[in-house]
């Protein structure tokens, strides 16, 4: 291959330092890189210079110019290096002559093709790089330069991390797009990523590519990763159109990485996230989120960490999210004739510049028109003609949304299509009833021959006529085969996963024939509902449901009256529900109940039944009015259609519940909870999970209203029977697991809840993932109970993540923000949480910021008079006292504790807290009567109602014999201080920082904590 090659000349071998010019297209680039670092480890000196051919300039004059480079001139031939321009073999052979022919020493070259190449390079010598190792390679790049090709000394071959030998694959490749080896241009825009990737601080290396439909984002993309590939590890490609299928991609990422987890979806998820932010076991990995549309769906999911991430997207707001933004227009005209005269050889360069000029420059357009131009025997000018004419097409009508010549273009495709393989029009309708993007067709595949429309059961039988249509939709570059990484044994070959991009899907299916849509649409709608895992609580099954339901929109099946079909959306709301997915569960809830009462009439079973699972995602999402009055017309409705023992009315009185917990109406929660849950007791038993949900709801409750130890009994009694007759890590008995620890700390047995949550976190985090809102209530508990453990008997694990209150808390909170939003009602909770620590602990700037968040949050959500918004003004309140705002922080807590009062009445724990903080209060301000008095009062309605050595009762019983020596009677302050003292010893121990603080007459407090509902 390489022929006779001439001595290099004057530099002999092991000469001293020299110049190098590597002189290669920019598809080569990663060879470039390669070796001018292996020149560079030699002690050369490198110069790096991209081949450029503008077809104007004629190519004896670029070779001219290029004999001006310093030094040697190194050339990285391939197939593509010689087609730039692009060129003829003739051209080349004829300028090789001309100018390296009388001069070859200025010339080396090595040969990383096995194409073809013009006959006269072998003037240049090219040496083959392909079909070897690194080392092999190496050896004969060196020897081609007459350079040393010993082993370096082990410091200096060790001394920096180079490129990676390009002829091998980063460690961890997946789910990358082929490379387009038509891939034309773009140069500025890879200049200008690269330095972004490479100059951005840890953590912040994102780029965004965003332009219109059609410009080539994920074509640029995906050259990029090609093209420096070879500097990263690992390489990974996400559809991130939706956060569903974003979070199920990335997720697979988990055994690639070599990561220890489980099966569960969400254990992987939150372990990529880990690894790639520690850079452990890859520091250098490129992440690529194609067709990233909503920045709001995902940018919180975006890892940050040593690698890059690189978005396409058509929305510039990720501009707002710590990323660099870089459009993608349309081709340069240069760019544009370049590239048709490469896919249309027979073209020539004038009828080029006419077709782009045509067709506006839009590379995919340009793609597809110029693919069956050069199939076809028609002329440019006539094409052209008809672009400018129009066409009555029978095949499809496009929308008026897109330019006239777009329209007619794709009408002379299709009509195209239409005579050679009709069938792949049929396939490319069908596919638009999934979302854009990559396309599950192996559930087509797997429809009953029974089920189907007459026209495609040949189609969807003959394997031969399908792999044929599908290669017809390929040679136009209408859809690309990808081997997309699935959970699966997917192949290529059978053309299970096609990608499809968002323009063509819409202009296909905006004006179907009606026959045809609504054929089409039902065998897409039975084949999803045909892939319904069936169990939406199980989190082995999510990454079913997580594929499944961003194709719900777009196969309309919310028009559906197949009951499969709408089993399925039950499925995918509950699923929604489960894994935290609120946002996008309300929205297709939504749609659901304005298409169905429609469809079915407002009464119909099946909106009762959508009823039920809308209400628990309002009420997830906080939205408790929505939802209560939701539930109160079905639960009326029911009862009075079906009466009280009816199935479908206890449940819906049991959300009905679930709503009045939100309010803050608790007594009417109470009683209703207890009557669900003996009604069914009556009906179904001890042992059925709808009686246990029920024995559980009615303990958050029984905790609402103070009464702690009831609710620990029932919690334990539903955790125990769940753990028998569920599995250990199903939902619901990490719930119940989560629910009795809270009981325990409520009750002030600190260690005992501490024990019981750090087993639990564990197994919510393999189960549910780090992320999710239970294993959020999880992480929040332990942290609590550590908090209140103060530092006797803390124990540490040596588990994941945290481990100490402050910074479990903080995380919980980031996270909190992060997945479920700052005003989500666990959000709350968790900032509350947050501002009581910092407030103690010396941060009172993030205190106060965090309390005043809370505040307010809560008045816009609840109603005046609800307790939460009491308890986050008594918190705040206390805030106030630190900063000497003691004015304000006297009228504040008295207002806490008259709402409070009025709220949950006189004997709730929330109360007697606020009447410890407001007796703090009162002596500070002087009124050393009235605090006396308060605190006797709460001391006496503490000691009834949480027992004489409850935590807060201690609390009440020392705060009251500082009030008691206010009054200056000392001995009845001895006498209550010793025994409070005592009682916190046997209680909490002597070092415990509440008993070293009431010893050190520190006067106590009570933070308010409000609680799940």
């Amino acid at each position: 291959m390489s022929g006779a090659r001439k001595p290099v000349g004057p530099t002999e071998r092991g000469a001293a330092k020299q110049t190098v010019t590597i002189h290669f297209a920019g598809f080569n680039r990663a060879w470039a890189a390669w070796i001018g670092d292996r020149l560079e480890r030699r002690g050369q000196r490198v110069v790096y210079l991209r081949w450029e051919s503008p077809a104007d300039v004629p190519l004896v004059d670029l070779l001219r110019d290029l004999k001006l480079a310093e030094g040697r001139i190194l050339i990285v031939v391939s197939d593509w290096y010689f087609q730039l321009g692009p060129r003829s073999h003739e051209e080349w052979n004829e300028a090789l002559r001309e100018v390296v022919g009388p001069d070859p020493s200025r010339f080396a070259a090595v040969s990383v093709t096995t194409a073809p190449i013009p006959s006269a390079a072998a003037v240049l010598g090219p040496v083959a790089l392909t079909n070897m190792g690194a080392e092999e390679a190496e050896r004969r790049l060196l020897d081609r330069l007459d350079l040393p090709s010993e082993p370096l000394p082990e410091p200096a071959a060790l001394s920096r991390r180079g490129p990676r030998f390009p002829a091998s694959m980063p460690d961890v490749w997946g789910s990358v797009p082929r490379r387009n080896t038509r891939f034309t241009g773009r140069e500025p825009l890879f200049n200008d990523a690269y330095n972004l990737l490479q100059n951005a601080e840890p953590g912040a290396g994102v780029v965004t590519f965003y332009g219109m439909s059609g410009v080539g984002k994920t074509q640029l993309a995906a050259e990029y990763a090609h093209r420096f590939g070879s500097e990263y590890d690992v390489v990974w490609w996400v559809n991130a159109e939706g956060r569903v299928t974003y979070r199920r991609q990335l997720a697979e990422l988990a055994p690639k990485l070599g990561l220890q987890t489980g099966q569960e979806y969400g254990e992987r998820l939150r372990a990529v996230r880990d690894s790639l932010r520690r850079g452990d076991p890859y520091s250098r990995w490129l992440l690529i989120l194609d067709g990233a549309d909503e920045p709001d769906q995902i940018w919180d999911m975006v890892p940050s960490g040593p690698g890059h991430v690189i978005i396409t997207s058509r929305n510039p707001e990720w501009s707002e999210h710590n990323s660099q933004l870089l459009e993608v227009k349309v081709y340069a005209r240069d760019e544009s004739v370049a590239f048709i005269r490469r896919r249309a050889p027979r073209l020539t360069e004038p009828e080029a510049h006419k077709l782009a000029e045509a067709l506006e420059d839009l590379p995919l357009l340009l793609d597809q028109t110029a693919g069956w131009l050069n199939d076809s025997d028609m002329s440019v000018e006539r094409y052209i003609g008809m672009l400018e004419d129009g066409v009555d097409s029978h095949v499809v009508r496009v929308s008026a949304d897109f330019p006239l010549a777009f329209q007619t273009a794709w009408s002379i495709l299709l009509n195209k299509l239409r005579d050679t393989v009709p069938e792949s029009v049929d396939l490319l309708r069908l596919c638009t009833f999934f979302a854009p993007g990559f396309i599950p067709v192996r559930m087509l595949r797997e429809t009953p021959a029974d089920e189907l429309p007459e026209q495609l059961v040949r189609l969807f039988n003959d394997p031969l006529l399908w792999n044929r249509a599908i290669n017809q939709l390929r040679t136009y570059s209408v859809v690309r085969l990808e081997s997309h990484e699935m959970s699966g044994d997917e192949t290529a070959s059978s053309g299970e996963s096609l990608y499809l991009h968002r323009m063509v899907h819409q202009i296909v299916n905006n004006d179907m024939p009606e026959a045809d849509r609504k054929e089409f649409v039902d065998v897409v709608r039975r084949a999803l509902a045909a892939a319904d895992p069936r169990r939406p609580t199980d989190p082995d099954l999510w990454p079913g449901y997580a594929e499944i339901a961003p194709h719900l929109k777009h196969a309309d099946v919310l028009k559906s009256r197949d009951p499969q079909v709408q089993r399925l959306v039950f499925n995918c709301l509950r699923y929604m529900y489960f894994s935290g997915e609120y946002r996008s569960g309300v929205k297709l809830a939504e749609r659901a109940m304005t298409a169905w009462r429609t469809l079915l009439g407002e009464a119909h079973p099946r909106i009762w039944e959508l009823t039920y699972h809308y209400t628990n995602l309002l009420r997830g999402s906080g939205d408790y009015a929505r939802s209560e009055s939701l539930s109160r017309s079905a639960v009326d409705h029911l009862r009075e259609e079906r009466g009280e023992q009816d199935l479908e009315h206890l449940r819906a009185a049991s959300g009905l519940a679930a709503d009045l917990r939100g309010l803050g109406r608790y007594d009417e929660a109470l009683e209703m909870s207890q009557w669900v849950l003996a009604a069914y007791r009556e009906l179904l038993g001890e042992q059925d999970s709808r009686t246990l949900n029920a024995q559980n709801n009615l303990a958050v409750s029984l905790r609402l209203l103070g009464w702690y130890r009831e609710a620990l009994d029932v919690d334990k009694e539903t955790m125990e029977a769940r753990r028998q007759f569920l599995r250990a890590r199903h939902p619901f008995t990490l719930n119940s697991e989560i629910q009795y620890a809270n009981d325990l700390r409520l009750l002030g047995r600190y260690a005992e809840a501490e024990s019981v949550q750090r087993a639990n976190v564990e197994q919510c985090r393999i189960a549910l993932g780090r992320d999710n809102q239970q294993t959020l209530r999880a992480e929040y508990n332990l942290a609590m109970s550590r908090y209140r453990m103060g530092e006797r008997d803390r124990r540490r694990d040596r588990g994941d993540g945290p481990q100490e209150p402050g910074e479990l808390l903080a995380s919980v909170l980031e996270r909190g923000e992060r997945v479920l939003g700052e005003t989500h009602p666990l959000t709350l909770l968790f900032a509350t949480g947050q501002s009581c620590w910092a407030r103690e602990h010396g941060d009172i700037d993030q205190a106060r910021e965090l309390s005043e968040a809370v505040v307010a949050r809560y008045e816009v959500m609840h109603a005046e008079g609800h307790p939460f918004i009491a308890g986050a003004r008594a918190n705040q309140a206390l805030i106030l006292r630190n900063v000497g705002e003691r004015d304000h922080s006297h009228a504040l807590i008295e207002q806490a504790l008259a709402e409070m009062t009025d709220a949950v009445g006189e004997r709730h724990p929330w109360t007697l807290g606020c009447a410890l903080n407001a007796s703090a209060l009162r002596n500070l301000m002087g009124d050393v009567e009235g605090a006396a008095e308060l605190s006797r009062q709460t001391v006496g309605r503490a000691t009834e109602w949480l027992g004489r050595t409850h935590p807060l009762t201690l609390s009440t019983r020392v705060a009251h014999a500082a009030d008691l020596r206010g009054l200056r009677d000392g001995r009845r302050a001895e006498k209550v201080e010793q025994e409070a003292l005592s009682d916190l010893d046997a209680t909490l121990g002597s070092k415990h920082s509440h008993t070293v603080s009431a010893r050190s007459r520190n006067r106590p407090y009570w933070d308010f904590e409000p609680q799940h509902t």
